[in-house]
């Protein structure tokens, strides 16, 4: 007993030491980082940066970006003359008739037909052709009327439209539709009022029913306590009375 006390006691000495050397160590107060306010790097230094002489930065390259950055060495191999001698087996060949049909060159399409010259030569009916009075109406410029227009030259020609007969249902279409009979006009915005309007007595329904809604608060007059004439004659039926007891498999068996 006496050795698990020492143990508990030395425990207890060192967690004391610990926390106390914790504690003087949380106590101390943070180094200042603002010595050098004015560095030009984005990092946080310590001591300013040493000075350099070299006008740049000097990069070390690894060594992939050594081999990447050299030069591509060319091929020494002899390019071939583009004229070479034919062997004795290729002078002594004879093509079949596979290479003979595939050596000769396609033919134009079955239908294919020359093509036509730009300037066709016209014939002497053409030449001397003279257009009759419906080529002539039809090769006229269609004169388009423009509403800004002034009247004189605004509308288009008597000549380059031709006379339209409208049918009998189009001229049925276009004709206006007329007023029912028993239309009676608008209503004028001031009307004489009757005399028996003017001296009728309003009900006492009416009267209710113009007068402003009641607006009562949410709980007025309400009382949570009371208990209505109907709920103390109630009597609970089978079903109910079934639902209020308690799960069979949740009673306890002693009970």
């Amino acid at each position: 007993m006496s050795s698990q006390g020492d143990e508990q006691a030395a425990a207890g000495t060192y967690c004391s030491v610990s926390m106390a050397t914790r504690i003087h160590q949380l106590a101390q107060p943070k180094p200042s980082r603002l010595q050098y306010p004015d560095r030009r790097s984005v990092y946080w230094l310590n001591e300013p940066p040493p000075e350099t002489t070299a006008s740049t930065t000097r990069i070390e390259l690894t060594p992939r970006w050594l081999a990447l950055s050299q030069c591509k060495k060319h091929s020494t191999q002899l390019i071939r003359s583009p004229e070479w001698e034919v062997s004795e087996w290729a002078l002594r060949a004879v093509p079949s008739e596979r290479l003979c049909s595939l050596a000769q060159p396609w033919g134009p399409a079955a239908g294919w037909q020359p093509a036509r010259p730009l300037l066709t030569p016209l014939s002497r009916a053409t030449q001397t052709a003279v257009a009759s009075s419906r080529i002539c109406q039809l090769a006229r410029p269609r004169a388009r009327w423009h509403p800004g227009a002034s009247d004189h030259g605004a509308h288009p020609a008597a000549g380059t439209h031709l006379p339209y007969k409208a049918s009998a249902h189009t001229e049925l279409l276009a004709t206006p539709k007329r007023q029912h009979p028993m239309f009676k006009g608008e209503r004028p915005l001031r009307w004489a009022v009757s005399r028996a309007v003017m001296n009728h007595k309003a009900s006492q329904r009416v009267l209710e029913l113009s007068g402003p809604k009641e607006r009562r608060a949410l709980f007025d007059g309400y009382d949570p306590y009371a208990v209505s004439r109907a709920a103390r004659s109630a009597s609970a039926s089978a079903r109910v009375q079934q639902l209020c007891l308690p799960l069979p498999r949740k009673c306890s068996s002693d009970a």
